[in-house]
């Protein structure tokens, strides 16, 4: 009887080891933001791009604002705040996300707490901070329409303004390859959901969510299912499913037709 006892009890004892580790090394897992080369963005600044340092708990954070392109007849002006992947940097974002500022729309790019040259560390709560920092920095800008600010999030982004969009007013939401929770990913693991540190529970925002919401989502992406995409959209109350065939770092494969989709998307929902 001892004997069986040793086979069922170390089992045990390595598992629960195992989640003691998963527990404490989520967050490198999360947020490698250690692993993220700092680019060199000499020459690659758009021209109006100011920077600024927000003021949170966790510390000073960065955000770019780059205002629109062109004067416009609809002043003030809608406004996009953009939250990008796990494994970037707002460094790599302005000129792609450009095209924003060409519609008549203001952007304001936030990094997370401990990325870059951002202070603190990365978690759900830091980064909601940070988020709602940006936010009230964007809101009170007098050039800036806050019944038209739009929060549009990649990846890991998705997450970070659905955190937002749990405490403040937005016109729209944009989820681009974004996942239903992270708990969901827990299984992966084979770790049991209550240990996920940061849940952010993308799922029921989208579902409690009064306003368009877009969902963008490739059909062959490997990291984030496309079910999450199609189970993100099934929860909207106004929502729009767009599949490209592309997987999760090459989404969208034509950032043309991409413009063109979002383009739409903002005007049919009077955004600009």
């Amino acid at each position: 009887m001892p004997s069986l006892l040793k086979y069922i009890i170390w089992p045990l004892v390595l598992y629960a080891a195992y989640c003691g580790l998963l527990f404490l090394m989520q967050r490198q897992i999360m947020f490698p933001r250690n692993q993220i080369p700092q680019p060199s963005s000499a020459g690659q600044t758009p021209p109006g791009l100011k920077k600024y340092w927000l003021d949170t708990p966790d510390g000073r954070v960065e955000a770019w604002y780059l205002p629109p392109a062109a004067p416009t007849a609809k002043t003030p002006a809608p406004a996009v705040i953009f939250g990008h992947g796990n494994g970037e940097l707002i460094d790599f974002w302005p000129q792609e996300l450009q095209k924003f500022t060409h519609l008549g729309m203001a952007l304001l790019l936030v990094e997370y707490p401990g990325y870059g040259r951002s202070d603190g560390r990365p978690s759900q709560a830091s980064i909601a901070r940070a988020f709602t920092a940006a936010y009230d920095l964007l809101a009170k800008r007098e050039d800036v329409d806050r019944s038209r600010i739009v929060f549009f999030g990649r990846s890991l982004g998705g997450g970070a303004v659905c955190a937002l969009a749990d405490l403040k007013p937005s016109a729209a939401l944009i989820l681009m390859s974004t996942f239903t929770s992270a708990k969901s990913f827990a299984k992966n693991f084979l770790a049991p959901a209550f240990l996920v540190r940061d849940p952010f529970d993308n799922l029921t925002v989208v579902t409690e969510y009064p306003h368009p919401v877009l969902v963008i989502h490739g059909k062959a992406d490997t990291i984030i299912p496309f079910s999450h995409g199609k189970a993100l959209y099934k929860a909207a109350e106004q929502g729009t499913l767009i599949a490209y065939d592309a997987g999760h770092n090459d989404c969208p494969p034509d950032w043309k037709i991409f413009w063109q989709d979002v383009e739409k998307f903002l005007i049919e929902n009077s955004i600009i």
